[in-house]
């Protein structure tokens, strides 16, 4: 039968999602569903696959807090999920200042919130809804941006955060057809009015789409740009993490590379190991712009230390060392015992009185002049003043990495896979 045959259609849009799951479909699966045409397709098409491969299915929406009819989107799709059966969470998103990109602080806040669900739930794979027409609205937006292979490549099948695997499964398919398959079942779906406003920039270019086809730059030609990027970028990935291994140690949170290794590599190369080395260290989800980032291998290249994106490169005769910012840690304070700047655990001698108040926060180099032993760590002062220390008010209880441990305990929560997995994880 033809494709454009509705007999044909939803066994095919079902196939399609299918074979994302396979070989081994999860047994607990997540679908992220905000009540627009495409996440409620999906859903209705997993629960379908669900019944079928007895994958017990758990319904997630997002409330950002940013309209008032988000309340009642979300009650809407909690009424859609319990007709098919399946158990549904509306999570909301408070931490909205009102600053910045509201999209972008949106999108964050959307895939922070839903990896804490999953893993509290036991679910190891959540699905999005994103379509081939998102994909090639993406590649129209970064083209836009001149990026390069990473940008073009769009957005990935799978994305691994915080230990939740993402996944896109109707990448391949197009937001009509799936509309047209509500339209057949007779299920409604919520509009957003934000789609239609030009005031973002993804929808001025969905709506520059239209006008650009008859040129050739069509969905499915945009789509095939996207899996060529990727294919690229996946190669570039393959050698940069070869050369990572080749050149790359680990001192202490610090990242060292070989600097005549360095040296000797292709441009790009160094930049994919200089993104890595500055995501490992600072966590950030994503790189800074490509022209800082040519600024500071220009400042490596010619033998100068510089900062960027809370971090220092350090250009000594044979190493180049990547290290923290005191200056970006300043407000990084957390109790004794919890996790500080993302990466270090900091917690006083087991039966120790810890005085109320006590604090871990940076060092600096004032507190490093209070560590008489420091030279005899081997380590810059920079790393120093920008390493972890127990603080009540303004005296020093403890700086491990500075030599004055005082018993307390000083773990790295960020491994060296971590870094190593930023070459494979798109």
């Amino acid at each position: 039968m033809r494709d454009g045959d509705p007999a044909a259609a939803e066994p095919r849009l079902r196939e399609t999602i299918l074979s994302h799951l396979l070989p081994d479909p999860p047994v607990r699966l997540g679908v992220a569903v905000s009540g627009g045409g495409d996440s409620t397709a999906l859903l209705l098409l997993l629960s379908d696959i669900a019944a079928d491969r007895g994958i017990a299915l758990h319904v997630v929406t997002v409330d950002h807090g940013l309209r008032p009819e988000a309340p009642a989107e979300a009650a809407q799709v909690a009424a859609l999920a319990a007709r098919l059966g399946h158990p549904h969470s509306t999570l909301r998103w408070t931490g909205w200042d009102g600053q910045g990109n509201t999209q972008d602080a949106a999108r964050r806040a959307r895939f922070d919130l839903i990896a804490a669900w999953a893993r509290e739930g036991g679910i190891p794979v959540v699905a999005l809804g994103h379509t081939a027409d998102d994909q090639a609205e993406t590649v129209l937006m970064r083209l836009a941006r001149a990026s390069g292979a990473d940008g073009l490549s769009g957005m990935p099948l799978r994305r691994v955060h915080d230990n939740v695997t993402f996944l896109r499964p109707m990448l391949d398919l197009r937001r009509a057809e799936l509309r047209e398959m509500l339209r057949r079942r007779g299920q409604d779906w919520i509009e957003d009015p934000s789609n239609d406003d030009p005031a973002y920039d993804r929808i001025r270019i969905r709506q520059a789409l239209d006008a650009l086809a008859p040129l050739g730059l069509t969905v499915p030609a945009l789509a095939t740009v996207a899996g060529n990027s990727a294919a690229i970028r996946a190669t570039l990935d393959h050698y940069a993490l070869a050369e990572a291994r080749a050149c790359v140690t680990f001192d202490r949170g610090d990242i060292l590379m070989d600097r005549g290794h360095f040296a000797a590599l292709l441009p790009e190369m160094q930049r994919r190991l200089l993104i890595a080395a500055l995501r490992w260290l600072t966590g950030a989800a994503y790189p800074p712009r490509r022209r800082p980032l040519a600024m500071m291998l220009d400042a490596i290249a010619a033998g100068q230390d510089m900062t960027l994106a809370g971090c220092r490169a350090l250009v000594g005769r044979e190493t180049l060392r990547l290290t923290r910012e005191a200056a970006a840690l300043t407000g990084q304070i957390v109790a004794p015992g919890a996790v500080w700047d993302g990466r270090w655990r900091l917690a006083p001698p087991p039966g120790d009185v810890t005085p109320k108040g006590a604090e871990i926060r940076p060092l600096t180099l004032a507190g490093v002049a209070d560590c008489p032993g420091w030279r005899d760590t081997a380590l810059p002062r920079a790393t120093l003043a920008a390493s972890p220390a127990a603080w009540h008010g303004a005296r020093l209880l403890a700086a491990p990495l500075a030599g004055r441990a005082e018993g307390w305990r000083l773990e790295l929560t960020r491994d060296q896979d971590t870094f190593f997995g930023f070459f494979a994880s798109h």
